[in-house]
């Protein structure tokens, strides 16, 4: 267990919040850190109180605590990082001192995982900024799928970090998909249906019921283009669960064409054509309202005009 030596002054819990669990006192204390990132670094034996570790986020503070957390250099430091950096050439489209964006390639896997330890946008992350072995998962906030290309940022501080997760949870992050789906869709509309794990399938994900696990779930969806057998929607998420948008289309009985998971055998694609065509958010430092488009891939673009034309 790591046990943070501390680089900085100490910071004292106020006595106004006596009787507060640790993990919002920390919150409230540490106002630049999610909640969630604290109660990790609580539960990794990373926190101390009184200058000793504590685990638990639940322990009832009492105010006048003194409380120290990592710094970014004692996190550089200290975090052993399974992944190692690789030279893999990232589609940037544009990046600061605070953000990453990437036009996401198919085929390219977001996050390391079993059978995926290597060859991942997070390798390639570690390698064209070091400095991202110091915030969680290298600075990753939100994913793509394998077979999903587009738009995906990336935080470079845990400054930058916290401040787009907090945009993510307040839905303020605007995500837009073009998707080319099975069937002829004329009206647009919104599918409000939680998503959950598949009761059976447990590497899918299915509506689920709320009481039954599911998480709030919406996509809005629009009309592009309408061809024979085919629709072109342009997809907006209010909310960000796995697999949304795919769950989300099949359950209206429109999958994705190509989505071999969710949708039918047929050989019209070879992924699921889906990609994040557009990015919007508030900069983290500057507060300016910032907003990425990324050109379909080459054969989503060849399929499109397939259809146009066939």
């Amino acid at each position: 267990m790591n046990i943070p030596i501390p680089l900085k002054l100490p910071d004292y819990i106020p006595m106004d919040s006596a009787g507060l669990r640790l993990d919002t006192a920390l919150a409230r204390l540490f106002s630049e850190h999610s909640r969630s990132r604290l109660q990790t670094w609580l539960k990794e034996g990373r926190i101390t109180l009184n200058g000793e570790v504590v685990t638990d986020v639940r322990r009832i503070v009492k105010g006048g605590e003194c409380a120290v957390i990592p710094s970014m250099r004692q996190l550089t430091e200290q975090i052993e990082h399974a992944e190692q950096s690789e030279n893999i050439a990232l589609p940037i489209v544009f990046e600061d001192e605070s953000l990453i964006v990437i036009d996401k390639p198919v085929g390219l896997v977001v996050h390391p995982g079993n059978g995926n330890r290597s060859g991942t946008m997070m390798n390639a992350l570690l390698h064209h900024a070091p400095q991202l072995a110091g915030v969680p998962r290298a600075g990753i906030v939100h994913r793509l799928d394998k077979d999903t290309s587009g738009l995906l940022v990336v935080a470079k501080t845990l400054e930058a970090q916290t401040d787009l997760v907090r945009q993510l949870q307040a839905r303020t992050v605007k995500r837009h998909y073009l998707a080319l789906v099975h069937g002829r869709l004329i009206k647009n509309g919104c599918v409000d249906a939680p998503i959950g794990r598949h009761p059976v399938h447990r590497i899918r994900m299915a509506v689920v019921s709320l009481s039954k696990g599911g998480r709030e779930a919406r996509t809005h969806y629009s009309v592009r283009e309408v061809f024979a057998a085919i629709t072109l929607l342009e997809c907006r998420l209010e909310t960000g669960r796995t697999h949304q948008i795919r769950v989300h289309l099949t359950s209206l009985g429109h999958p994705l064409v190509g989505d071999a998971t969710y949708g039918r055998q047929q050989h019209v694609f070879s992924r699921q054509a889906l990609h994040a065509c557009q990015l919007a958010l508030l900069h983290p430092v500057t507060r300016e309202e910032m907003t990425w488009t990324a050109p379909l891939p080459e054969d989503m673009a060849v399929l499109l005009e397939s259809l146009r034309h066939g």
